[in-house]
C-alpha cells in the first residue's frame, strides 16, 4: 500500500478471523493460558505483550519506518523509557527551546546525578559542544514553543561522528510530515496524546527505534519498568490513527490560512510559524493584554496540550513551561508576551473571527 490514508484506515482490520469483526477487538485479559509446559501463544502477561497493543505498536513502527515501537502510558513515560536506554552518568546535548516537562525531567536526572545535560541554541553551538564523550543528542523540531526548525540530517551526522545516538521528538509534525529515522535519527519519541490520537481524550506515549537491537532493549526496559499503555487506550489509539491524515491535513490547511491573516491584527507584533504543521506561536504587543485575550475567546479553549480536533490556546509562561526559570526562558526568547495556538478542524473563517475579536 502506497497511500497513507489506506494504511491508516486499515490498521487493525482482519485481526479477528473467528468472528470477522471489522473493529479491532479489545483484549482486556491481564494474563494468558499456556497450552502446555514450556509453550506459549505468544502472549503471557499483558505488561509484556497485549494483542490490542501489539497491533498499535506494529502500525506505529511502520509509520516511522522503524523496527520496533513501544506504546506507553504518556509522552513523559516515553521520554523516560528512551533515556533509560543509556547507562547512568551519560552526557547529553539538548536543544535549548523544548517542552517544559522535558526540561523538568532532565533537571531531575541531573540533580540526582543520573545524567548531565548541556543545551545548545543552534547547530553551530552544537558543533562546539559535541565530543566523543557524549552518549546522545536530543532535539525537538520544530521546537516548542518557538517553532525553530533543526536539520535532523545534519545533526545526525554530528551524532554519528561522535559515536552518539540521536533522539528526536516528532510530536509536532508526526510521521506524515517528517520521518526522523529516515534522516539518521536512532530513536523517535512522541506524546501520543497530541496529533497521533488527536481527540483530547487519550494519554499516551510512543518510542520507536530504527535499529532492531535498540528496539529490543527498549521493549525489555518497558517490560521491566512497566510504563504500559492499557488495552482500551491502545484500542482508542488505533481508532484515532485511522483519521490522522484527514485531521492533520485539515489542521495544517487552516493554520496556513490563519498565518496569512494574523499579521494584520493590531495587537500582534510577531507570528512564528515553521511553514508546516498546525502549530503557531504569536507575540502580542504587550504582555498585559494576555488575561483579556484569554478571557474573551470563544472557539479557542485556554488549555494545555495540542494536536486535538478542538483548537486550543496556551500561555507557556504559566502552563507548559512554568518549570523553566523565568530568566532562562526569557534569555532564549520565551517571553511573557508569547501565546501558542494549536489549530483544530473548525472552519478557518470562524477561528479567524474569534482571534480578530480579541487581537484587533
Amino acid at each position: 500500500m502506497t497511500d497513507i490514508n489506506t494504511f491508516l484506515a486499515q490498521i487493525g482490520n482482519h485481526q479477528d478471523q473467528s468472528t470477522g469483526a471489522i473493529s479491532l477487538p479489545i483484549h482486556l485479559s491481564t494474563t494468558y493460558e499456556h497450552p502446555k509446559l514450556g509453550q506459549s501463544t505468544g502472549y503471557d502477561y499483558t505488561r509484556t505483550k497485549n494483542p490490542t497493543r501489539w497491533v498499535l505498536e506494529e502500525a506505529l513502527a511502520k509509520l516511522e519506518n522503524g523496527s520496533v515501537a513501544v506504546a506507553t502510558s504518556s509522552g513523559m513515560s516515553a521520554l523516560q523509557l528512551a533515556f533509560q536506554y543509556f547507562p547512568q552518568g551519560s552526557r547529553f546535548l539538548v536543544c535549548r527551546d523544548l517542552y517544559g516537562g522535558s526540561f523538568r525531567f532532565f533537571e531531575m536526572l541531573s540533580q540526582q546525578g543520573m545524567a548531565s545535560f548541556e543545551y545548545f541554541n543552534n547547530e553551530e553551538e552544537l558543533v562546539e559542544l559535541a565530543s566523543t564523550d557524549i552518549a546522545g543528542i536530543f532535539i525537538e523540531t520544530p521546537t516548542n514553543p518557538l517553532m525553530q526548525v533543526l536539520d535532523i540530517k545534519k545533526i545526525s551526522g554530528i551524532a554519528k561522528a561522535n559515536q552518539a545516538l540521536l533522539i528526536v521528538d516528532n510530536t509536532f509534525l508526526t510521521p506524515l510530515r517528517q520521518k526522523p529515522l529516515d534522516l539518521g535519527a536512532d530513536i523517535v519519541v512522541h506524546s501520543g496524546t497530541k496529533f497521533l490520537s488527536g481527540h483530547n481524550d487519550l494519554l499516551a506515549g510512543v518510542v520507536v527505534a530504527k535499529d532492531q537491537k535498540i528496539g529490543e532493549k527498549l521493549a525489555w526496559l518497558a517490560n521491566t519498568t512497566g510504563p504500559t499503555l492499557s488495552p482500551f487506550d491502545s484500542w482508542l489509539f488505533v481508532r484515532s490513527l485511522k483519521t490522522l491524515a484527514l485531521r492533520f491535513e485539515k489542521q495544517e490547511e487552516t493554520a496556513k490560512e490563519l498565518v496569512k491573516l494574523l499579521p494584520q491584527f493590531s495587537k500582534i507584533k510577531e507570528v512564528i510559524y515553521p511553514g508546516v504543521g498546525s502549530m503557531i506561536s504569536i507575540r502580542v504587543t504587550e504582555a498585559a493584554l494576555i488575561p483579556e485575550i484569554l478571557a474573551n475567546l470563544h472557539l479557542f479553549t485556554f488549555a494545555e496540550s495540542l494536536g486535538g480536533v478542538e483548537s486550543l490556546i496556551t500561555y507557556p509562561t504559566t502552563q507548559t513551561h512554568a518549570d523553566v526559570p523565568k530568566e532562562l526562558r526569557e534569555a532564549y526568547g520565551l517571553t511573557a508576551d508569547l501565546l501558542r495556538l494549536s489549530i483544530g478542524i473548525e472552519g478557518s473563517h470562524d477561528l479567524a473571527a474569534d482571534l480578530k475579536a480579541v487581537l484587533d
